[in-house]
């Protein structure tokens, strides 16, 4: 295991003293039909409930906030939704003009909701955000916010599980989904520092699993036309937080779609937790067969990352 991370827990301490004042400190959910669904258990930190309604608006803020007079000259970033709220309204914060890269068929809701905070929405095809985001900086001298692979975004995502472990601190495991990788990351650097010996593990929807394919593999993989109803979870991770995810995950557990739009309708009925597919991917790992015979687990901590849902496309 390397001792050479991205970021350490200090920074993750850092980060969360940076954006304190910024951010909403999220509450802690419990639903007993849960527990007995999953047969332990089950905290929910609900981040479905941050500002954007996702946990990105932690890593965007911390970042933006840690810029020099550099953040003058504005900020570019690419997403397909969640990262490019939070980016648009930190920005706004921040009193900076943001410009965000979105693909032709990002969710109409999300993109709506970033031109509302203010941002430059920059309309580009999927394979090519990377690269239009690249040009618009190149063009407007703004700084790139990358939505995973950034050590300022890394951090503020851990802030999530500091939060959550200061809240319930003996949790046997903690789980959360992987899509860049950013928020399994920090959640990882914080839950290992904060309760050493805890059980960490990443989930992912089977028509996504580049992380699942790379840690059975043991070296990296990228993303191959990833196909699922987690639109937030079809991102490759990256150099950042792969590494990490190698070392910490105990697994990364895999599901399939019917498995997620059930977890989803189950938070929804159950819980009232309104999240979205991405947050129902981690709940779906843990009500899952695989998960469900883990010894050893009593107490399960699960980050929900975000509750933007398109109510007229429901998948139910």
């Amino acid at each position: 295991m390397t001792s050479t991370w991205a970021i350490s827990f200090a920074d993750i301490e850092a980060a969360a003293r940076r954006i304190a004042p910024l951010v909403h400190r999220t509450p802690v959910a419990t639903c007993a039909a849960l527990d007995r669904l999953a047969g332990r258990r089950l905290f929910f930190k609900c981040e479905h409930l941050q500002k954007v309604g996702a946990f990105k608006f932690r890593g965007a803020c911390n970042a933006i906030a840690a810029l020099g007079e550099e953040a003058e000259r504005g900020i570019v970033t690419h997403s397909s939704g969640n990262h490019a709220q939070a980016v648009a309204l930190a920005a706004r914060l921040r009193s900076v003009q943001a410009h965000v890269v979105m693909p032709h068929d990002s969710n109409p809701k999300k993109r709506a909701a970033v031109l509302d905070y203010g941002a430059r929405v920059v309309s580009c095809e999927l394979a090519e955000r990377e690269a239009v985001a690249l040009l618009v900086a190149e063009q407007t001298g703004a700084v790139l916010v990358p939505s995973y692979n950034h050590p300022d975004v890394i951090a503020g995502q851990g802030t999530a599980a500091l939060e959550l472990l200061q809240e319930v601190p003996d949790l046997d495991a903690i789980i959360a989904p992987i899509g860049g990788g950013g928020l399994f990351a920090g959640t990882a650097i914080a839950a290992a520092h904060l309760r050493p010996g805890i059980r960490i593990f990443g989930a992912e929807p089977l028509g996504a699993d580049d992380a699942a394919r790379s840690f059975a593999a043991g070296h990296w993989l990228p993303q191959s036309a990833p196909r699922t109803i987690a639109d937030g979870l079809r991102t490759s991770t990256g150099t950042l937080t792969w590494p990490i995810i190698r070392d910490f995950a105990e697994a990364v557990v895999t599901v399939e779609e019917p498995e997620i739009v059930r977890a989803m309708r189950h938070a929804w009925e159950r819980a009232k937790l309104l999240i979205e597919p991405s947050s129902a991917v981690a709940v779906a790992a843990v009500l899952g067969d695989a998960f469900r015979e883990l010894e050893g687990i009593e107490r399960v901590g699960i980050i929900l990352s975000g509750g933007n849902v398109d109510l007229d496309a429901l998948p139910w």
